[in-house]
């Protein structure tokens, strides 16, 4: 385990999920919302890229994968320059193609990640992944989207109050999967594999708790806030408590990352 693969995974999500976001906001945004989105995601996809771990074997999964996400990056780039200027007519093609290589990379990943794994966890890891990839996106899109009401002022509220909703979901699957993979892995230890279970307890469990408190508990209590303030029309209010949102939503994925790389867990 490295800093650059735990990076490679975090900047790639948040990538991805920001690509994900763009085909949920409805085009009142306007141009320069969608030009802002998908130039930060694109970025994000190129330095992690950039930051990827070198392979001493490399093979046909991982392979794809980043196949997958070249591809991505690439509808990405074209997507982004032409906002606004040309080509009306392919970019929502271009958007399902950087969203489509994007989901297909993710997916390759997990599979690459949890190879010698058994049982359901491949299974889990994969929805780990793409549970993160839309936690990651709605929250900074929906960050994004209540800051945008200072940019253009007469922005339908019900735009931030679908896209809370879509952060509220992700969070509801992201609960879910984490727990459901905790379970397992307490349930399913065997003799002669790392025990979860003490991990947890131990010393080293600090982590564990971490990513519990700020990646889950604390964003679902701040993605229940936003929605009451999204309800009462106050944009302002919301988009105060979305940063916030954000920020532990960073730091519970970083810390998901770095758990499911030194334990093999997909939390």
């Amino acid at each position: 385990m490295s800093l650059s693969a735990i990076l490679f995974l975090f900047l790639t999500h948040l990538g991805v999920g920001i690509t994900l976001v763009l085909a949920w906001v409805g085009r009142e945004a306007g141009v320069k919302f969608f030009r802002f989105n998908a130039g930060t995601a694109a970025l994000l996809i190129a330095i992690g890229f950039v930051l990827r771990p070198a392979s001493d074997h490399p093979d046909t999964l991982s392979a794809a994968a980043l196949a997958a996400l070249i591809i991505a990056e690439a509808a990405l780039v074209v997507y982004w320059a032409t906002i606004g200027r040309m080509l009306a007519k392919v970019r929502p093609a271009l958007l399902w193609t950087a969203i489509a290589g994007g989901v297909v990379a993710v997916t390759l990943q997990a599979l690459d990640i949890s190879r010698d794994a058994q049982g359901l966890m491949p299974l889990l890891t994969v929805a780990s992944f793409l549970s993160s990839v839309v936690l990651l996106g709605g929250a900074c899109g929906a960050m994004v989207l209540g800051h945008w009401y200072l940019v253009v002022p007469s922005l339908d509220v019900a735009h931030l109050q679908s896209i809370v909703r879509l952060h509220i979901g992700s969070m509801v699957v992201r609960v879910v999967v984490v727990a459901t993979a905790v379970m397992i892995a307490i349930v399913t230890w065997q003799p002669g594999f790392p025990n979860f279970e003490r991990y947890i307890f131990s010393v080293d469990g600090i982590f564990f708790w971490q990513r519990v408190l700020f990646g889950l508990a604390g964003p679902a209590v701040l993605s229940y806030l936003t929605w009451e303030t999204a309800k009462i029309q106050s944009t302002q209010s919301a988009t105060g408590i979305l940063y916030v949102d954000f920020f532990t939503v960073i730091v519970g994925e970083v810390l998901a990352k770095y758990l499911l790389l030194s334990t093999k867990v997909p939390v």
